[in-house]
């Protein structure tokens, strides 16, 4: 899925910046070493040290990288296997390094008014069950609710348009030829996403 979106937004004519998390060997922890600045060296407060970092520069060039890829495009998609009902460790980590108050959200800059408005942001996600098992009612309840902290709490709260998320039930279940199919159909979404409208809020 994530090659496919890679390949995909190329040949079209987009030019695409990616941040393979395991490859990079990123670092989910978040403490001072994300920061070259020291606000307050008796006392951490993450927020104060982010919103003090914003206004010196003061990101290490590794978390700097991927605030400037947030500001730079224009669609986010985010590339996962549903990981106990959320994102694996090594994404929320990214998500709490890197979205930096000041910089990403906060003073008055959240939802509506969030830096991000205009820019779009996506769910690409796998599961381990079939979709039956995702299902209102189902056996591991309703998808979307599940969903819901993701695209209502971080990336609709920083501003971001969230489209409607594409979902691969149970990849590993499937044949050869299906995952083929699922890969295309990806694909052939993936050619026309910035028609795409988003989820109204309710649907979050």
């Amino acid at each position: 899925m994530f090659q496919t979106a890679i390949d995909t937004f190329k040949d079209s004519g987009h030019v695409v910046q990616y941040s393979d998390l395991h490859t990079m060997r990123f670092d989910p922890v978040s403490d001072r070493r994300n920061f070259t600045s020291v606000k307050d060296p008796d006392y951490f407060k993450q927020q104060l040290e982010e919103m003090y970092a914003t206004e010196v520069e003061g990101f290490i060039p590794e978390i700097e990288a991927e605030i400037q890829k947030l500001e730079w495009c224009d669609l986010m998609i985010w590339q996962f296997p549903l990981w106990w009902f959320s994102v694996p460790a090594i994404l929320k980590g990214w998500v709490d390094r890197v979205f930096v108050m000041g910089r990403v959200y906060g003073n008055g800059h959240i939802y509506e008014t969030g830096r991000f408005r205009g820019k779009q942001a996506m769910l690409s996600l796998t599961t381990g069950s079939t979709e039956e098992d995702y299902l209102a009612g189902g056996f591991n309840g309703d998808i979307h609710a599940i969903l819901r902290p993701i695209q209502r709490g971080m990336l609709q709260f920083a501003g971001f348009d969230v489209l409607a998320p594409q979902i691969v039930y149970a990849p590993v279940r499937q044949t050869d030829a299906v995952r083929q199919r699922i890969l295309n159909d990806f694909s052939q979404r993936l050619r026309t996403i910035e028609r795409e409208l988003p989820i109204a809020v309710g649907q979050y």
